[in-house]
């Protein structure tokens, strides 16, 4: 029994027809899912909205090498949208849960037994001859398989097409019974993600606690579900991630050079003499052997104490003042006389870089807030893209990527001995490598350093281990967001609201009539603003810019508007700077 919401759950009676699991399913929200959470898996589910179990069963056998070409054909079939066929009748029993396709071992054994009377024994032989593909023994097996079917009544030429279209199948073939072990915990844990989605995230985040890249997933997919991910708080904070109302806590494990000692000391102490009351009252309550100055550091860098109403940059001073590795905390905190005045000291709290990058010292990751955070809305218009998104994107693509550099790796290539890099880069979601060659990394020495915050314009490269970034241009993203008015952002991005002051449309003389024209002017007058409107008219590589009397409110819609009356790219919106 698993207890959740104040229930008790028992996994084994849960309905396998459950509308809510399935919706979950088919949404592709499948992280944490058993399974189910990888990008091609989570693709899949959304394309093939699976609306029954023998829909997991088969998802699971055909997320392999071999069978992963008949996916796009199941799909199809399961939706309606490719006919169904099945070579002889008799097989319709047997193929018909997974739509006509031969998917699973056990689907070519009972080909076998029914079609060419082979017992299960011989049956289990010819699966495994076809498995290992070894041609003497298929050929032997093909002639009994023959021979078996012509005297079921199978035309020789039919019982020898099927045998060929068995073959591959039986190859790459899984075992059902397997697949519908997985498939069965698959569907458990995404039952309790649809019932209990807060105490399942919290279960996933503590059993996830060692590994930065699944936390920082799973709080991106926690933010996706509205649940609040509280910082580690020194009075209420367990070992692990708990649920707190409709949010989660999180746990004091997940701090960065907190051990296991510590936290038994604090829980410890906090459990016979109740809450702490104040930072001092911790130093001098906690065993100062278990609960150092390093530990304590990397709580109040965590947030663990901003309960107290103590900003974290104060508290962070009165343990450099007071404390030292080599005394107890108890013998410092009866020194009233470091104390005294100490209180009073003014101390200027961390801007937000400061915070962040002290949170993300502690914990590995941000927690209260991301660099890019406050600009994603911004980066979006200019086509940047967030990192989880690149999934989907196609080899040798283009893309443009913003985020904080993680980790930085120098290598010299051989023959010249020049200096290329590969270097990490995280967003809010998600994080990727990327690679930059000497000729431009000579050039972004500087730029590309642990912490920098930067925007990244490159190709995909996508490899059986994954996906990199092949680094064609970097930007420091303020630099990027100062040259955003020639990049095509809107006026009323607020990023750059008092900086655009004049579109431009292009056209070309020939293409220009006068039907065109009046259907541009009665479009931007639709849109009227303070932002003056030009021309720009090309003809046989010269161009006229023309001012007009109109003056717009550029938006996304009205770019959009323009753009499919006179082609992409036609709106260009210059930034003037007043003054």
């Amino acid at each position: 029994y698993l207890k959740a919401g104040g229930n008790e759950i028992s996994l084994q009676e849960i309905t396998l027809e459950d509308h809510e699991t399935y919706r979950l399913l088919s949404s592709g929200q499948t992280t944490g899912v058993f399974q189910l959470e990888s990008p091609g898996m989570r693709d899949i589910l959304i394309r093939m909205q699976p609306n029954r179990f023998e829909d997991l069963i088969a998802l699971v056998a055909l997320y392999r090498p071999g069978p992963m070409a008949w996916i796009d054909d199941f799909i199809k079939r399961k939706k309606g949208e490719a006919r169904i066929s099945y070579k002889m009748p008799q097989l319709k029993e047997i193929l018909d849960e997974t739509y006509g396709i031969i998917l699973y071992q056990e689907q070519v054994m009972m080909i076998a037994n029914k079609i060419a009377k082979f017992s299960m024994g011989q049956a289990d032989i010819l699966r495994r001859a076809m498995g290992k593909k070894k041609p003497e023994e298929m050929e032997k097996q093909k002639e009994s398989f023959i021979k078996g079917a012509v005297g079921n009544g199978i035309p020789q030429k039919k019982a020898a097409e099927l045998f060929e279209t068995m073959a591959p199948f039986a190859m790459y073939g899984f075992n059902k019974s397997h697949s519908a072990a997985y498939a069965y915990i698959a569907y458990q844990t995404a039952y309790l993600k649809a019932h209990y989605p807060v105490e399942f995230m919290a279960a996933t985040l503590s059993a996830d606690t060692d590994n930065t890249d699944k936390i920082v997933k799973s709080i991106a997919e926690c933010r996706k579900m509205s649940i609040e991910i509280l910082p580690p708080d020194i009075n209420e904070s367990d070992r692990e991630f708990k649920v707190i109302g409709k949010s989660i806590r999180f746990g004091l494990e997940a701090v960065k050079g907190v051990g296991s000692s510590a936290i038994a000391a604090v829980l410890e102490t906090r459990g016979d003499d109740g809450p702490f009351k104040t930072i001092e009252d911790f130093l001098f309550r906690v065993d100062g052997k278990k609960v150092n100055k390093k530990v304590t550091e990397s709580l109040v860098k965590a947030g663990a104490f901003d309960s107290f109403g103590m900003q974290r940059a104060k508290a962070l001073d009165i343990l450099n003042t007071v404390l030292n590795s080599d005394t107890s905390f108890r013998g410092l905190f009866a020194q009233q006389d470091i104390f005294d005045g100490g209180s009073e000291k003014e101390v200027q709290e961390w801007d937000e870089m400061e915070l962040l990058h002290y949170e993300k010292e502690a914990l590995g990751f941000y927690i209260t807030g991301h660099p890019l955070s406050k600009y994603r809305e911004h980066l979006s218009d200019l086509e940047v893209r967030e990192i989880a998104q690149l999934e989907h994107v196609a080899d040798k693509e283009e893309v443009k990527v913003a985020g904080v550099v993680s980790s930085v790796k120098k290598i010299k290539t051989k023959g010249k001995a020049e200096i290329m890099a590969y270097f990490t880069i995280e967003d809010e979601e998600g994080s990727m490598e990327a690679i930059v060659f000497p000729d431009l990394y000579r050039n972004l020495l500087d730029m590309l350093s642990k912490e920098s915050v930067v925007v990244i314009k490159g190709t995909i490269d996508k490899t059986e281990k994954g996906s990199k970034l092949i680094t064609k241009e970097a930007y420091r993203l303020d630099e990027f967001l100062n040259t955003a008015g020639s990049l095509g952002v809107p006026q009323d991005s607020p990023m750059v609201k008092n900086g655009v002051q004049r579109m431009e449309i292009t056209m070309t003389a020939h293409p220009a009539t006068r039907k065109s024209l009046r259907t541009l002017q009665e479009l931007v007058s639709d849109h009227p603003g303070g932002c003056p409107l030009s021309l720009r008219i090309e003809l046989n590589g010269f161009y006229a810019l023309m001012e007009t009397a109109l003056h717009v409110e550029p938006s996304s819609l009205l770019v959009d508007r323009i753009e499919a009356l006179m082609g992409k790219g036609a709106v260009r919106i210059r930034k003037e700077r007043l003054g």
